[in-house]
């Protein structure tokens, strides 16, 4: 049920159109601190999902250079808010092991297979299915508490992008079960590290073994769905020039990668400490030597020797030397933070950093922040500059909306997400949410974003609702702070000045503060 608040704004928002919808409340004073320039702002709101107070005044503190080279070093610890940690801690996805609950699911399903059929069948059959769901949602929450409240912010950024770039599909069969796991043990602790060591993980990962069937590549009865994904989509991209007899190739060296339950030999050894023959085992992960296609292969013009596990080394190896890899990465970098359609320069420029570093993301990115391209581009108008996906809207509107304060339920915040059409591990197809702004600009994203922006706004929403309980009567949060002044009200346009000082109340002003162009541009 709509309130009259809502419908009112409703009618307001078609005939400001996207224009902005700020009001000007009163204004308390500023902070004594000298105001930051509009180029430092708009570097702050690409280098992370959204500015809170603490990362102004980390700013502050450090200057442009000595911040972004905080945030790649990766050295912080990252801290939640204690609520925020316990919760996520609280969920069985994070808090159990992907090993022990995939002999859960396991057993479950055997167990179910040897029940006579009937009710009672039925209803074990869509308990389970339900497990995995909530599995899922606890790994989608995880990654949104993270993104809000994670003080490395551009690591934040860059643990979505790599989520987003190597895409599992969290409904298909196994892969509810190992979503936690994914983002936590595989993309996470890689973010900015070497391209290289983030691809074996992800090859390595129950997944994406998963999603793209590699975990039924078998020689004799081979599946392409995986190696052909991994050049086009993950490290080479479409007309790099790769041929689909190289796909084949590759195809037979990822025979026999897999996954196993239960500990054996090697159990506990790293991908290739073990040389073939023989099997290899790392967590659920095998590469079973008895699936595997050992015939020579030709891989993008070089001779793979069949000898089993290594081969999939040296065929990484080889994809990541290319310079299309360097290029296709660093263009999905640029394009994700700088521009829908990156300058060539820039994109050239990074994939020189890439090939120099051996496919360093730290330095990638060092090369993109501290570039003219980037500077242009903050200094551009709204309409030539990155327009926000659903995930950069709804964690940067928490960021200014809250500034910090732990929520009590992360569910709200799927269910937005949900809303407005991007939901976390929700993506049916391996390409990943689109990273071009006019993927999210149409007039029906923009009403579903308004009524988010309403219910954060409002704060007549369950983020602070515990259970089951009706929620806590919580007054709309005071958007009108020393952040929003700082960073979003120098940046108002005249237009956007004028035409809202009409907002009734603090939940209207809210809603229109977060519908505007001004904060939907970054």
């Amino acid at each position: 049920m709509v309130s009259k608040t809502g419908n009112r704004v409703r009618k307001v928002w078609p005939a400001l159109a996207v224009t902005a919808l700020c009001v000007l409340a009163a204004t308390p004073a500023l902070s004594s601190e000298q105001p930051l320039g509009k180029e430092d702002i708009a570097w702050l709101q690409r280098i992370g999902f959204g500015i809170d107070s603490a990362e102004l005044s980390d700013y502050r503190k450090l200057g442009r250079v000595r911040f972004l080279d905080e945030q790649l070093a990766d050295r912080r610890d990252n801290a939640l808010p204690p609520e925020v940690a316990s919760m996520i801690q609280s969920y069985e996805a994070i808090d159990t092991p992907i090993s022990q609950l995939a002999v859960q699911f396991r057993d479950a399903r055997q167990g179910i297979q040897a029940m006579p059929d009937g009710d009672g069948k039925i209803a074990a059959k869509k308990a389970l299915r339900i497990h995995g769901r909530e599995l899922a949602t606890q790994a989608q929450q995880t990654e949104l508490l993270r993104a809000i409240y994670g003080t490395d912010q551009l690591k934040e950024q860059m643990v979505w992008f790599w989520l987003n770039h190597f895409s599992v599909y969290a409904a298909k069969g196994g892969v509810a079960i190992g979503a936690a796991d994914y983002e936590e043990n595989v993309i996470r602790p890689r973010a900015l590290g070497k391209f290289k060591d983030l691809l074996l993980a992800t090859l390595e990962s129950p997944a994406m073994l998963q999603f793209l069937d590699n975990a039924k590549n078998v020689k004799d009865k081979t599946n392409e769905n995986y190696a052909r994904e991994l050049m086009e989509l993950h490290t080479l991209g479409v007309g790099s020039g790769y041929s689909q007899q190289d796909v084949q190739q590759l195809t037979l060296i990822l025979t026999g990668a897999g996954l196993a339950l239960g500990k054996g030999d090697g159990a506990d050894q790293g991908f290739f400490h073990r040389q073939p023959p023989g099997m290899v085992r790392n967590g659920l992960f095998v590469f079973n030597p008895n699936k595997h296609d050992f015939s020579d292969k030709i891989f993008l013009g070089h001779t793979i020797k069949g000898r089993g596990a290594d081969e999939i080394a040296q065929a990484v190896d080889l994809i990541v030397q290319q310079p299309a890899c360097a290029t296709f990465v660093s263009g999905q970098i640029a394009q994700y933070f700088v521009a829908d359609k990156p300058p060539a320069a820039l994109v050239d420029a990074m994939a020189k950093t890439f090939q120099r570093t051996d496919g360093d993301i730290a330095s990638v990115l060092r090369t993109m922040f501290l570039s003219k391209a980037l500077t242009a581009s903050l200094n551009s108008a709204h309409e030539a500059r990155k327009f926000k996906d659903p995930t950069q809207f709804l964690v940067s509107a928490m960021r200014l909306a809250y500034d910090g304060q732990p929520i009590g339920n992360a569910q709200p915040l799927v269910n937005w997400l949900n809303q407005m059409g991007e939901p976390v591990f929700g993506r049916i197809t391996p390409d990943g949410w689109p990273l071009d702004g006019g993927n999210w600009s149409s007039s029906g994203q923009m009403a579903k974003r308004f009524d988010v922006a309403h219910m954060i706004g409002s704060g007549k929403n369950r983020l602070f609702a515990v259970g089951d309980a009706p929620p806590a009567r919580v007054d709309p949060p005071v958007m009108n702070n020393a952040v929003y002044q700082q960073t979003i009200e120098p940046m108002l346009s005249p237009n956007t000045r004028t035409a809202l000082s009409k907002a009734t109340s603090p939940e209207e002003w809210n809603t229109f503060v977060l519908s505007s162009p001004e904060f939907n541009y970054r």
